[in-house]
């Protein structure tokens, strides 16, 4: 029972459409407070307007509403279940926050007798208002940085002129650094200072001198009712003060923080978390400290609701903090809760961690052309991974792997920067990978000393960057058949994959791979598990890493191994790895439902993913969970491990699908439809001739893998022409050309980025208008679980473009096309599972664009609006546990779902926010209409061409 009688039903405030600055971090804390809440048989309310989260599937709350996150809302909602008690608002990001307070002072939360748990509104407006936030600091003695605020341009120039340069613009009311900058010339001050109090919703900034170089943490805390408090990680931020922490690789625990020091830093989180009110529940602290002996600490800020880092610091540590912080607010004291790992220890303890994690953000520069890469007080990556390892170069390794930018980790791929001022440039203007070049400027010979003056990187980093340096240089003096057991061994558990190893040796990866097999050098499991292996863990949550023999006195050796494989029948799935524009939540949304059904059907489900921020990376949502890169090198020494029936992934986005091939190759058999498929429905040319051979139309193209080829091959197609390179995601590098100028100018520069690629070329429908269909075939039937038309005409990307489920305008005999070539293709590509097909529709006739045999951005939409579980049943198809005809179909909607998608333009204001073949939004939210008279519909149909950009 909880503690407090009185709640009975809670609501739940969700963070809406993904944005940069907001990501799915919210949709794993909220998914976590609404399952423990229902532990405790409280009736759960959730407003989200997020098609795409698991947070907002039926099964996650007794009521889901899918509404526009607005106090209209939130009234609605209220008077229809006239018996909530509270709201919790502290699961659903800054967005959440802001709408508890309009909420608040329009009086609704009074009028409907609701009680705001979690955290106080006064908390709110103290941590929010900077100046309030100051003076409380001064008051009970936490040092701040000189600052002041400004509420109108007159007052910033004053300020400017007494603290001199550089300085910090902060906004106040704002989510990811929006508005913040660093100032260091006077000439730029008035354009920042008057964005700052533009953005800011109360027109108001704080001006802070800036403590630039000094070192930056940040603590996340949980405190119960009697005011016990417990701080559950110390995350220490590599880059120095000046980069948002969502843009800063983290390290925990803290790596260059002497015990003295933090003893200090954790009474001055306790003080503060004491200060701003009396609310159960958890708090993110951010301190600054001084990079000299004097370790001088000053608070930046406090933000009194679960964050960005406590998603990470609950994977870093095992300690499900949104979990807990749902418990607390409910009335529950932390020595009442049990350690979720152990199950046998109270969660009233602070973990230990016998390992380390590092995170690394993920940018996506290459979709906004001209935009100031230079990484600053506003957050511009979209995405984040974490790599778990025994020592921090172990971890930043796996980090680097699990990033896909086509690096292999740091350094030993030559892909390195050589050229000096390069170098000296991407030191000082700190930028997405920064983290890469830090190696380079090692390797050419830049002294540590110099690299610290411009980065302000502690030494101790620096010198780990240089010990790796240093073993590769050893190994590169040995041939595969030299190299010795103890320096494999140190590379492998330094992090180098086996693939660097090669590049070093100047040999293939796969005489690495059997060279580490014949010395016994293999990677053994480890497990998270909150207190450093003191009381055993129950949960399976794995990392990998390298150990030394050990010898047993009989003379038997031995490496050991926490991941015991069990004889049951298991299936892996495959997760999309880092969130990035056109592979977001809601491909992780998919794998967590591939899990669950393949439990459903008996089977040991196995997950592999390294996103801190989501689900399926949660410890209790599949049987086995390994945070590892997906990464060949890293998978294939886990299915070795573990032996599963087969490997599921056609749910995991193109990072999954890439992987196929590799599969295919090792004989791994990959669950649903095969590889051949697959790969058939990427080879423009073969999947050409398959629509051939079914009379089904498509846009006439052609294939060049030279300037010189594209250009002969525009007299026969004629202009305009949709080029666009093969295997890759979310419409990266696609662009319609209208000339041969431009034709040869794009594709000249796209060799350059994809050398070796395929280059497909097809004539662009002017003027057609595009649909999609999503269906679920088992080899013989097909079932068409949605039918999406777009409301912008055909050349935009889907994940850009509005869309209506159902169709709003294609008659009949066009529907019946759509529903025909479905089914045809479906078939023809043996498809076992998901696929999803795009159409152009030109006077009458409908064209085939392309055919994806595996889940879709916009299955997860389909399936909240029609109500239906399409993942689950599509798994059970894939498995052979179910056919299309065992499932007893009944969508449910009324009037009209729109899919509306969201772009985070606010954080590069220089770019250019036409729309086009490539895909630029973060994320997106759904709208549901009785007709078509309804306004909304008409502004988007109004607007629809406004964005087209050739």
């Amino acid at each position: 029972m909880p503690k407090r009688k009185d709640l009975n039903s809670i609501l739940i405030i969700g963070s809406g459409p993904i944005v940069i600055g907001q990501a799915c971090e919210f949709d794993y804390s909220g998914t976590q407070a609404l399952r423990s809440l229902r532990e405790d048989g409280i009736e759960t309310i959730l407003i989200n307007s997020n098609p795409a989260t698991i947070m907002t599937d039926p099964t996650m709350a007794d009521h889901v509403y899918l509404k526009p996150l607005t106090t209209k809302s939130i009234r609605e909602i209220l008077e229809k279940h006239p018996n909530i008690d509270a709201v919790l608002p502290t699961m659903g990001g800054q967005t959440a926050l802001n709408l508890c307070i309009e909420a608040d002072e329009k009086g609704i939360w009074e009028d409907h007798g609701v009680e705001i748990i979690g955290v106080d509104i006064d908390a709110i407006n103290i941590t929010e208002d900077r100046e309030k936030f100051r003076e409380l600091m001064l008051k009970i003695g936490i040092p701040m940085a000189p600052q002041a605020t400004a509420t109108s341009f007159l007052k910033g120039k004053e300020i400017a002129q007494e603290f001199g340069f550089p300085l910090v613009i902060r906004a106040s009311y704002t989510l990811g650094g929006a508005g913040a900058s660093i100032v260091y010339k006077p000439e730029d001050f008035d354009e920042l200072l008057s964005r700052g109090l533009e953005i800011s919703p109360i027109h108001e900034v704080m001006i802070d001198k800036a403590l630039m170089g000094w070192k930056e943490y940040e603590l996340e805390l949980l405190r119960d009712k009697n005011d016990n408090v417990v701080i559950i990680c110390t995350i220490e931020n590599m880059d120095p003060m000046g980069i948002h922490t969502g843009d800063s690789i983290t390290v925990a625990p803290a790596m260059t923080l002497s015990d003295r020091t933090f003893q200090r830093m954790r009474d001055m989180a306790i003080k503060m978390m004491r200060s701003i009110g009396d609310f159960a529940g958890g708090c993110n602290v951010q301190f600054a400290v001084s990079p000299d002996e004097k370790e001088d600490i000053i608070a930046i800020e406090i933000n009194p609701r679960v964050s960005r880092s406590s998603a990470l610091a609950s994977k870093a540590t095992g300690y499900p903090i949104a979990k807990v912080a749902a418990k607390l607010a409910m009335g529950y004291s932390l020595n009442e809760l049990s350690n979720q790992i152990t199950k046998s220890t109270s969660a009233l303890f602070e973990p230990t961690l016998d390992y380390v994690i590092v995170k690394i953000p993920r940018w996506n520069f290459d979709k906004f052309e001209g935009s100031d890469r230079t990484l600053g007080l506003q957050m511009k990556s979209v995405g984040e991974v974490m790599g778990i390892g025994r020592s921090f170069q172990e971890a930043l390794h796996k980090a680097t792997q699990s990033l896909e930018i086509k690096r292999n980790g740091l350094g030993a791929d030559g892909k390195g920067y050589t050229n000096y001022d390069e170098i000296i440039s991407k030191l000082t203007i700190p930028s997405w990978d920064r983290v890469f070049v830090i190696y380079d400027a090692i390797q050419i010979g830049i002294p540590l000393s110099r690299i610290h003056d411009i980065t302000k990187i502690d030494m101790w980093f620096l010198k780990q960057y240089e010990q790796l340096h240093h073993l590769e240089k050893e190994i590169s003096k040995y041939t595969v058949e030299t190299l010795t057991k103890d320096l494999l061994l140190e590379a492998k558990q330094k992090g180098f994959a086996d693939r660097q190893i090669a590049h070093m040796l100047d040999c293939y990866e796969s005489e690495v791979y059997k060279k580490r097999e014949s010395l016994n050098i293999n990677r053994v499991y480890k497990l998270v598990d909150t207190c450093a292996a003191e009381f055993e863990a129950m949960t399976p949550y794995y990392y990998s890493t390298f150990e030394a023999e050990i010898e047993t006195p009989q003379g038997e050796k031995y490496v050991a191994n926490d991941s015991v494989v069990s004889d049951k029948k298991k299936i892996v799935v495959l997760g999309s790895g880092p969130n990035r524009i056109g592979q977001g939540i809601e491909f992780d949304y998919c794998c967590v439902h591939g899990v669950l059904a393949a439990a459903e059907c008996g089977y040991e489900t196995i997950m592999i993913n390294c996103n801190p921020e989501t689900v399926s990376t949660d410890f209790d949502t599949a049987d086995k969970l390994y945070f590892e890169p997906v990464f060949w090198e890293h998978i294939y020494d886990i299915i070795r491990h573990e032996k599963p029936e087969g490997v599921i992934v056609q749910l995991g986005g193109q990072t999954a699908l890439k992987l196929a091939e590799k599969l295919d190759k090792y004989g791994i058999k990959i669950i649903g439809t095969s590889y051949k498929a697959l790969d058939l429905a990427e080879d423009r040319g073969s999947f050409s001739n398959l629509l051939l051979e079914n009379n089904i139309p498509f846009p006439q193209f052609g294939v060049a893998e030279t300037a010189e080829e594209a250009l002969e091959l525009s007299d026969e197609l004629d202009f305009p022409l949709l080029v666009r390179p093969s295997y890759v995601l979310g419409g990266q590098g696609m662009k319609i050309v209208i000339n041969k100028e431009e034709l040869e100018e794009h594709v000249v520069d796209l060799l350059r980025k994809i050398p070796n690629n395929k280059l497909l070329l097809d004539h662009y429908l002017d003027g057609a208008i595009e649909a999609e269909a999503d269906a679920i075939c088992d080899g013989e039937d097909v079932y068409i679980i949605g039918i999406m038309e777009h409301i912008e005409p055909c050349g935009i990307h889907s994940g850009d473009s509005n869309a209506t489920l159902p169709p709003f305008n294609l008659g009949e005999f066009v529907m019946q096309q759509i529903k025909d070539h479905t089914k045809k293709i479906a078939l023809a590509l043996n498809t076992v599972g998901l696929i999803n097909i795009q159409f152009a529709i030109k006077d009458d006739m409908v064209y085939i664009i392309e055919a994806n045999p595996r889940a879709s951005r916009t299955v997860p939409f389909i399936a909240k609006a029609y109500k239906e579980p399409y993942v689950n049943y599509a798994t059970k198809v894939m498995l052979g546990d179910k056919k299309v005809k065992d499932f007893n179909f009944n969508p449910q909607l009324e009037g009209f779902a729109i899919k509306q998608p969201v772009f985070s333009f606010n954080k590069f204001p220089n770019v250019n926010k036409n729309l086009g073949p490539e895909m630029k939004s973060t994320g997106e939210s759904i709208l549901f209409i009785d007709s078509l008279k309804d306004d909304e519909f008409y502004n988007l149909y109004a607007r629809r061409k406004m964005y087209l950009s050739k």
